[in-house]
């Protein structure tokens, strides 16, 4: 349904007075009728789709149908739209509950990743920092012996007869 193909438009009037007043008209069986005709430009006038359903429903219940069957038809609707809606529903549930188990399961599988790559890091740590203890004692020990072997060197060069040893002394 084209805006350009709809003349007018039933429905009950309210009780207290609009203020699209002015677009409004009775018809002979004391109908109001909205007149689009008043408006500048009917062709770029939208008309929600809602209005568009509800003129479309009520002119078929009007035409085919007493207002018993037009109720009856009208709850079925109702309930079928009902019925699709919370089919629709359950699905999107069941689909962001499939969302939030994936996410969890990836979470888990990163835990894991990342607890043994903690592991595994503690690991390297510890060989590097015996490494480095021993390398330590190493370098204590080493410092020990030339601190004997200096002394050693001392003790000769002022017992020695020799002018060879005192030339050592320049040697740091």
């Amino acid at each position: 349904m084209q805006p350009s193909d709809v003349t007018g438009l039933h429905y009950l009037f309210p009780s207290n007075p609009s203020p699209y007043s002015a677009y409004l008209s009775m018809t002979q069986n004391n109908t109001p009728t909205f007149q689009f005709n008043r408006f500048t430009n009917p062709q770029n006038f939208q008309i929600p789709p809602q209005v568009q359903e509800f003129s479309l429903q009520s002119s078929c219940l009007s035409n085919n149908s007493t207002s018993d069957e037009a109720d009856e038809q009208q709850l079925s609707l109702i309930n079928e739209r009902k019925q699709r809606r919370m089919i629709s529903n359950r699905e999107s549930a069941r689909r962001s509950r499939m969302r939030k188990q994936k996410h969890l399961d990836e979470l888990w599988s990163q835990v894991v990743w990342l607890r043994n790559e903690n592991h595994q890091l503690i690991d390297k740590l510890n060989h590097v920092s015996e490494c480095h203890d021993r390398v330590l004692e190493e370098n204590a020990q080493l410092k020990e012996e030339a601190s004997e072997l200096r002394q050693m060197l001392s003790d000769m060069q002022l017992n020695s007869p020799y002018a060879t040893f005192r030339d050592l002394e320049d040697i740091p």
